[in-house]
């Protein structure tokens, strides 16, 4: 039973590996190949029951934006995607990627959006979160989690008990507080700088992230605590922004024309 006890450890420290881009040790259980097979499903999955929108203006805008940042991101870190790109009917303010480069935007958050810098900060946001293979990292930590929440109902014998839903509860409740929605704020912080690293380099202005993230506080209609949220408090996930900005201008670029942003 120790042996066993002991497993979701070496597991955790077996499946270890550096990100190259954050240089953050990454708990990855799930291949790259095995993570766009589940993107592919995904996708699969998401045309099926969603809605494509069929507006010109929101398919052009869409596709103009996005084609930009998968230039970058190919360029750049090499991912070697398939890039595809949807725009979904709902009112939803929403976008992501999939692994293997599926780009997903809804009709509510191009109804929020001014501009094609302000969608270039969400798109880039989402193909961050791709590159850095976020979604792995979460589907790897929910099976440790898991095995765990397991191995140690089984260690302390009460899988079988009437009150074993509590057990259920409490850790859950506790993984998801204490591991699962930290890592979670940590993985947003990491998409916000590699994402507007992404609209930088593709010529878009970062300052237009800080304006879309100020709309985005005055459409939520309840703001949650950030140690209940798996995103950042707006106000410091906008003073972060402001901070990485102010990195980025040392970066050189090559675009067609250099403008002054504020």
């Amino acid at each position: 039973m120790k042996k066993l006890l002991l497993l979701p450890f070496l597991l955790f420290f077996a499946a270890c590996t550096k990100n190259p881009y954050t240089h953050r040790d990454q708990l990855i259980l799930v291949s790259p190949s095995q993570e766009i097979q589940m993107g592919l499903q995904a996708e699969r999955q998401v045309l099926r029951k969603g809605k494509i929108s069929r507006n010109p203006y929101y398919n052009a805008m869409v596709r103009r934006v996005a084609t930009r940042i998968a230039q970058v991101a190919e360029k750049e870190f090499h991912p070697g995607y398939r890039w595809e790109f949807y725009v979904l009917e709902s009112p939803q303010i929403n976008a992501f990627c999939l692994p293997g480069g599926k780009i997903f935007v809804y009709t509510g958050l191009l109804k929020l959006v001014q501009n094609d810098d302000q969608l270039a900060t969400v798109i880039g946001h989402e193909v961050a979160h791709a590159l850095l293979r976020h979604g792995a990292e979460r589907v790897s930590m929910g099976m440790i989690s898991n095995l765990g929440k397991q191995l140690l109902a089984m260690g302390l014998k009460i899988s079988g008990q009437s009150w074993s839903p509590l057990f259920d509860l409490a850790y859950g409740v506790g993984t998801q507080y204490g591991v699962l929605y930290p890592y979670s704020r940590k993985f947003e912080y990491e998409a916000d700088q590699l994402g507007l690293y992404l609209m930088y380099k593709a010529c878009y202005n970062p300052y237009e992230a800080i304006r879309f993230w100020q709309r985005m506080i005055k459409a939520k209609r309840v703001h949650i605590p950030e140690f209940l949220s798996t995103h950042p408090a707006d106000q410091n996930r906008i003073r972060a922004l402001l901070a990485y900005i102010k990195k980025l201008q040392r970066i050189p670029r090559n675009c067609p024309i250099q403008r002054r942003y504020q």
